[in-house]
């Protein structure tokens, strides 16, 4: 680019770097230069590249996983920015949820006021780290202009037909007055209130995401630049199975209820049924209940207890015997026992089973419980079905069935297809395709959250709210002091007259799940000050995102809820696209070690003082310390360190640096004080490089070429190493490259400050700052480096000049030499003959034979 003068380009060369000082000013040469602003439609013949981090919840203070998070980022954006790519980097903040809710509800304040005033927060620290955002696209999720494009997508959705209003059962927390998931459930209570969990049967606004269950399945094998555990636990969320529907008529009708259907996998075991077990929200278990006080005890513990899947799996298998009997469909007079069980889900499947114990552990550990018959179907390859027999292990590997009638002598493949094809001749069912996937329910009972647009009548039922009536606001003067929903008991906001008929209706006053806020802002970015969800010419130019990056915890619901999101919008004509991430890359967690005080308290690392013998004492006492294992950073056993803390004493270059050089960043890295001081010794190093460049006294030009081509092939590793996300290999060939440059103290100027200001270009993606500092002073008037193209290696500087070859003596290694890379044989077999240990091994006798594998071996026979 023009050499044209900048106006802190002239800083006087000084003994230390002062970070303090040359961050803020290089943060504001980059915001005053535009460095990071792009259109919202890029020109003509522009290369795009979409680069976004997970947008952070506004908890108020930005700990070392967004320091990790972010600074990959942004060195993807840096590299790819300099590689002649116009790069969008934008910034946002999944602001609704609970957690302000309940700082409103604890700490008498507003959920608006506290989620802002975080934000603000975080802002500020999240500048200090240097990061190239475009903060001018920075919206957060509680924003009115945000959540009202929102409640459009959502009118579009319903209008499509992808939004269906039903009942669910729910786990209710009749204290707090609110749905809860799964994992809220902690030992049959409510995770905030401690009250005794509700199943309950509500009226629920769904996503029908199980319309897309087949494309979002098969469209995992195209997504080859995501991790592929992550693909794998995605098609295990979604979960495909063959199998069949089967249709059991009941021994004796129980009120209107004629038979019971269930779903199996394995219908080539059910001649080793043993019971059926129904969920406590099944028909079969209400009609139970509704008989036998006992049996309703039993429903009532049920739906107490969690209902996650790892909760169900710990849970001891537990039933009731409804007295209920069903018929066998393929054993002419046989019938079989109904159960209750805690360990069967309404919501997965029909809420019924049939139970084959001897081929599924959780039905054999029931029924060795309740003592119900476990007869073998699947013989395993060579076994005798005379003798084999179920012990305390279910077989559940691939065999020939046996005991199973029709079935006798298939293997399990064709066992399946035949009981299917027989089911469907007897009218007793069908074979399905099944999937685990369930429709999406995003109605909570809540107050911040994007409330749901819809207006309830008595006569018209649920009715859209009409497009110029958006968005719809939360009130501001809510009243926390009461349990539950305020939007429920507000005394004005939820009574509005009907859009269709003009009679008095009330407003939906359930939110969103917050899910559903972070399910297509990356669509919004794109365009985020438009009237309309999204600009049609800028969301077809900017998605998919080309890199996504955040946490493996996020590997399922937000990129499955995003996944979906994108197709709903696809068939709505938002976007079109149907995939919204190009490439994903889950970084790893950062960790330290745990410290507990004499009295079991946890302590932060600032409070603890290592001494020399390895043993910790409580810093400015002498309180003993037990120093635990190295585990992923979290408030509750204090193990964190406070990036701000960080940044104030190191500067945001050296936090950057160190959290890139650890680990390779799709692992877990361990947080360290003496790392971090190794970090700004090097950033020191560097200074002090660029602070010694003056001529030595008597030039070499061979040590000048050897440096050049030090420079040159760091620059092709370098770039190699961005390439493929190896960021901790770049960092090492820094340091080489560094290494080389002090090792060549007689190499002429030139070329230590070519070395050196490709250092300086090499690093600019992971230390910005010190790059910017110290480029101004080698090149003043040069224009800032985050506007500089990335370097290229020159191909003849990579070419090796000399190569090492093995010397062998009949074969044996006996030493190496190094020569020329065109050296004659003439001169390779002089070389080799007088290597010291070559002539050791010769013992002067006389050559018979001279072998050269050029560029590998020389083989000497004697």
């Amino acid at each position: 680019m023009p050499d044209t003068p900048h106006p802190v380009a002239a800083i006087a060369a000084a003994d230390r770097y002062d970070f303090a000082a040359a961050e803020p000013r290089w943060q504001s040469a980059w915001e005053e230069a535009a460095c990071f602003s792009v259109p919202d439609v890029p020109p003509a013949g522009a290369k795009k590249y979409y680069v976004l981090e997970m947008f952070p919840y506004p908890s108020g203070k930005i700990h070392m996983g967004h320091v990790r998070n972010y600074t990959l980022g942004d060195v993807v954006a840096r590299y790819k920015r300099a590689q002649g790519h116009l790069v969008m980097h934008p910034m946002g903040w999944d602001a609704f949820g609970l957690p302000a809710e309940n700082a409103a509800r604890e700490r008498g304040t507003h959920p608006a006021t506290w989620t802002y005033a975080n934000i603000a927060n975080m802002r500020t620290e999240l500048k200090r780290m240097g990061l190239s955002l475009e903060w001018a696209r920075e919206f957060a999720t509680c924003d009115p202009e945000y959540y009202g494009q929102q409640q459009k997508l959502f009118l579009d959705f319903l209008k499509d037909g992808l939004v269906e209003r039903k009942e669910s059962w729910v786990n209710w927390d009749p204290v707090d007055g609110t749905v809860l998931a799964n994992e809220q459930v902690i030992d049959g209570r409510g995770w905030r209130s401690g009250a005794l969990v509700e199943k309950k049967l509500l009226s629920q606004w769904f996503f029908s995401i199980t319309k897309f269950a087949p494309d979002l399945l098969e469209a995992l094998d195209g997504l080859d630049r995501w991790p592929e555990r992550v693909r794998l636990m995605q098609a295990n969320w979604i979960g495909r199975s063959e199998g069949a529907r089967v249709r059991f008529e009941m021994a004796g009708a129980v009120d209107d209820i004629a038979e019971v259907e269930v779903f199996t996998t394995r219908p080539d075991t059910l001649f080793g049924m043993s019971f059926l077990a129904v969920a406590a929200e099944h028909p079969l278990a209400a009609a139970a209940a509704a008989r036998d006080p006992a049996a309703a005890a039993f429903v009532a513990e049920c739906r107490s207890q969690g209902t996650s899947e790892a909760v169900i799996e710990q849970a001891e298998k537990r039933g009731f015997d409804t007295g209920f009997r069903v018929k066998h469909p393929f054993i002419e007079g046989a019938t079989y026992p109904v159960w209750i069980a805690n360990f069967v889900l309404m919501e997965y499947g029909t809420g019924a089973i049939f139970g084959c114990p001897s081929g599924d552990q959780r039905d054999l550990d029931f029924a060795r419980k309740y003592g119900l018959p476990v007869p073998p179907v699947v013989l395993p390859r060579g076994g005798d079905p005379a003798t084999f027999a179920i012990a305390d292990e279910a077989f559940t590997e691939d065999g020939t069935l046996f005991n199973s009638g029709f079935l006798d002598g298939l293997d399990v493949a064709e066992g399946k297809r035949t009981a299917i094809a027989r089911i469907e001749e007897l009218g007793r069912g069908k074979g399905v395709t099944n999937w685990r996937l369930r429709d999406w329910g995003v109605s909570r009972q809540r107050y911040w959250g994007c409330p749901i647009p819809v207006i309830h009548c008595d006569d018209c039922g649920a009715v859209p709210v009409p497009q110029g009536q958006l968005p719809v606001i939360l009130p501001e003067d809510v009243d926390f002091s009461r349990p539950g929903n305020p939007l429920d008991h507000h005394p004005t906001w939820k009574h509005v007259n009907c859009p269709s008929c003009g009679k008095a209706a009330r407003r939906e006053t359930d939110t969103f799940d917050t899910f559903v806020d972070s399910s297509w802002y990356f669509a919004r970015f794109c365009s985020p000050r438009a009237d309309q969800p999204v600009t049609q010419a800028a969301v077809d130019a900017w998605l998919p995102v080309d890199q996504y990056i955040g946490g493996i915890e996020h590997a399922i619901l937000h990129l499955l809820y995003s996944r979906f999101f994108t197709r709903a919008m696809h068939e709505t004509g938002h976007v079109s696209v149907d995939e919204p991430f190009a490439g994903l890359f889950t970084q790893g967690m950062v960790q330290h070690e745990s410290y507990k005080g004499a009295d079991g308290r946890w302590l932060y690392p600032e409070e603890v003082e290592k001494r020399p013998d390895g043993t910790a004492i409580v810093r400015g006492g002498d309180e003993p310390v037990t120093v635990g294992r190295v585990e992923s950073m979290s408030k509750s056993k204090r193990n964190t360190v406070d990036p701000g803390a960080i940044i104030g004493r190191y500067g945001a270059d050296t936090a950057r640096w160190f959290i890139l050089s650890d680990n390779p960043p799709d692992r877990d890295m361990e947080w360290s004080e003496s790392g971090v001081a190794g970090a700004s010794r090097f950033i020191g190093r560097v200074w002090r490089l660029a602070q010694n460049l003056r001529e030595a006294e008597a030039p070499d030009e061979a040590a000048g070429r050897k440096l050049l081509q030090a420079t040159h092939r760091s620059i092709a590793a370098v770039t190699e190493a961005l390439e493929s996300f190896a960021f901790n290999v770049a960092v090492a060939r820094i340091h080489e490259l560094a290494n080389a440059i002090g090792d060549a103290a007689t190499a002429p100027l030139a070329a230590r400050r070519e070395a050196l200001e490709a250092l300086l270009r090499l690093a600019s993606p992971m230390m910005p700052h010190l790059a910017e500092e110290l480029w101004s002073t080698l090149r003043p008037g040069a224009g800032l480096v985050a506007q500089l193209p990335w370097l290229e290696a020159d191909p003849e500087l990579l070419k090796a000049e000399t190569v090492t070859l093995a010397v062998q003596v009949l074969g044996k290694l006996r030493g190496t030499i190094e020569v020329a890379v065109d050296a004659s044989d003439e001169v390779v077999f002089a070389a080799a003959e007088a290597e010291e240990n070559v002539q050791r091994a010769i013992a002067g006798k006389p050559i018979k034979k001279r072998i050269h594998v050029k560029g590998r071996v020389v083989n000497l026979v004697v």
